[in-house]
């Protein structure tokens, strides 16, 4: 696989297991800047491992993570805002006392110049900074429909409002990778159009990876789809392509006959 743009993200023939379950096996997949790349599957396919890989949850058995060209190896969850990375989860994962404004700054970290010492002892450069990360924050908000929540508590908004909150968390730090986790779960079907207008408006910037079981939505906004089926990477390619990949449609109809 070449290496791509420096700001691609690659997986080459990783391979996690935990125990005797073989979660990943040999999976490899690329996602360039500027296009959004699905990846979806059965239950219990390996994608959530997948994104915990990239994020450092998870240390792969074989195999490597590459990130703007270079391994990413030893990176930790809680640096990942200075790699340029951002993800939203499957949850919400907003934090219930702090206002929608003070969540979003959270993940602008990245954008702080002021140090520790400087917040701590209450310098001018950090009230500066301060101000300069609230006004990202509520310009993120504003671009999202929710800026007029911002001095509420997550708890306080509707399901969907507080989705829009935990993406704008997600993408106030300007990422270069943005791994969109079910974005789409529990959300009603006018707000995932409307999610996937916010996703198509993102083409042309980061690299987006998004896991989702919605398939209408992924087939709606995603550039290439990788498929995973037990670990297993069954198929990879443009959207139509993909929907049309008999082993895609043997995975499906597996997985509902064993939900019946």
């Amino acid at each position: 696989m070449s290496g791509g743009p420096t700001q691609s993200l690659e997986l080459r023939e990783v391979t996690v297991r935990f125990g005797g379950l073989v979660a990943l096996e040999k999976v490899s997949l690329a996602a360039p800047p500027g296009r959004v790349t699905g990846v979806i599957g059965p239950n219990g396919a390996g994608k959530t491992t997948l994104f915990n890989v990239v994020c450092g949850f998870v240390r792969p058995r074989s195999g490597e993570v590459r990130w703007r060209g270079r391994p990413l190896v030893r990176h930790r969850p809680h640096r990942l805002t200075r790699l340029g990375i951002a993800r939203t989860l499957q949850g919400l994962g907003l934090f219930p006392g702090l206002t929608v404004l003070e969540n979003v700054m959270v993940g602008a970290d990245r954008h702080a110049r002021a140090g520790l010492a400087s917040g701590l002892l209450a310098l001018p450069r950090a009230d500066r900074d301060d101000a300069a990360l609230r006004e990202r924050a509520l310009a993120r908000l504003d671009e999202l429909g929710v800026a007029g929540e911002a001095a509420r508590r997550p708890g306080e908004l509707p399901y969907g409002a507080q989705k829009r909150v935990a993406l704008a968390r997600a993408l106030v730090a300007d990422p270069d990778l943005l791994l969109l986790d079910e974005p789409a779960a529990g959300l009603a079907a006018a707000e995932i159009e409307e999610l996937a207008a916010l996703i198509r408006g993102l083409r042309g910037g980061p690299a987006v990876v998004l896991v989702e079981h919605h398939m209408d939505l992924v087939m709606g906004v995603c550039d290439q789809v990788v498929v995973l089926d037990f670990g297993r990477v069954i198929a990879s390619g443009p959207p139509a392509e993909v929907r049309d990949d008999p082993a895609v449609l043997d995975a499906y109809l597996g997985e509902e006959v064993r939900d019946a």
